[in-house]
């Protein structure tokens, strides 16, 4: 009976949802902005919610007047085109005019920036691709000042707690009693199982990177729009420590058990030891590439869900998307955390594999 009743509720819910979604009073097709359906639009402002930026902005409106009104600030762009180049963003509105400086002009085209004329010509190859020159890029975009920002958090963090130290006999206060514990776990449950004896010269790198990108991961969940971590290069370049930081601290065992496995007959080793070798490049890959596909999709998804309000309009569909889209900011909260401690604990574990001290076979 139970049984029969919870199958009409689900059949009738389903039936309301599905009554709210096709009697929407507008189509998405027929609300066009400039040109654009509501579809459209919403997947261009997800891709420029993933991008990086030359500039920060919290919100943009068009005023009365049809100009587009952005609230923001703008950032320092640093180019070398036969010598320094210095100036702020806001030459581009947000790549809608041209730069000059000194008598070149700079333009601002799919989040890059070429050299061009007067006009802002930009020219094209067969495949439709930019042949303008595009001059060496050393700005400090948004992502660069949010990593900037959370290193100075991180170093006031732990200055702090380190002081608290030092005046209150070893008994921490202040910021570091919610510090303390996440360091003795990633001490007593992620380095010394994984790494060993051995496990204090990695101990700064893992603290380090585990907050960083906690850290960072709990900003791009904000309204302010950060998404350093959904940057390959970033996730490149955690990922390139640990593999440095893997291979030059690597004892005798480490290589001897890559190129030259004991117990294993002479043949073999000539076959293994190539897809050994490849083995200590795919385990960095991954660690870059698990870093930065979960919180690119997450932010895809959230953001989908988002722009369903805009596409149902209707009184039951949007709050689903609404309650929808809260559920998966909860989630997101634990993938953050989560992404850092896998990221700290594979790390560890290719530190261990390192330094491990092997018995003679």
């Amino acid at each position: 009976m139970y049984r029969h009743k919870l199958l009409r509720t689900i059949t009738l819910f389903l039936l309301l949802v599905t009554f709210s979604i096709n009697a929407k009073t507008d189509s998405p097709k027929e609300q066009d902005h400039g040109g654009k359906d509501i579809k459209t639009e919403i997947k261009e402002y997800i891709n420029h919610h993933l991008l990086d930026s030359y500039d920060f902005s919290l919100y943009s409106y068009t005023n009365d007047d049809g100009e587009h009104v952005y609230i923001g600030a703008p950032l320092p762009v640093i180019l070398w085109d036969g010598g320094l180049k210095v100036f702020l963003s806001s030459k581009f509105h947000h790549g809608e005019t041209l730069a000059e400086v000194e008598g070149n002009y700079y333009k601002l085209y799919h989040n890059k920036i070429y050299k061009t004329d007067a006009a802002g010509t930009i020219n094209y190859d067969e495949a439709h691709h930019p042949t303008n020159t595009k001059p060496l890029d050393f700005s400090i975009t948004k992502n660069i000042t949010f990593i900037f920002l959370v290193g100075l958090l991180m170093f006031f963090m732990f200055s702090r707690m380190a002081k608290s130290y030092q005046k209150n006999n070893l008994m921490p206060k202040g910021i570091g009693r919610l510090l303390e514990p996440i360091v003795i776990y990633i001490r007593d449950d992620i380095a010394i199982p994984n790494i060993g004896k051995h496990y204090k010269k990695y101990m700064s790198y893992l603290l380090t990177v585990f907050f960083f990108v906690w850290i960072i991961n709990l900003l791009g969940l904000t309204p302010l729009g950060v998404n350093v971590t959904n940057n390959i290069a970033v996730t490149f370049s955690l990922a390139l420590i640990t593999y440095f930081l893997t291979t030059f601290t690597a004892n005798k065992n480490y290589w001897k058990h890559i190129f030259w496995m004991p117990g294993v007959p002479g043949p073999m080793k000539i076959i293994l030891a190539p897809i050994e070798l490849l083995g200590t490049i795919i385990k960095p890959f991954s660690l870059m590439i698990r870093l930065y596909a979960n919180i690119t999709a997450g932010h895809i998804v959230l953001m989908s869900i988002i722009g369903l309000m805009f596409i149902f309009k209707s009184w039951i569909g949007s709050p689903l998307s609404f309650g929808l889209a809260m559920a998966l900011a909860l989630l997101e909260l634990l993938v953050a955390a989560l992404q850092a401690y896998i990221f700290t604990m594979l790390s560890a574990l290719y530190f261990g594999m390192a330094v491990e001290e092997h018995d003679d076979h």
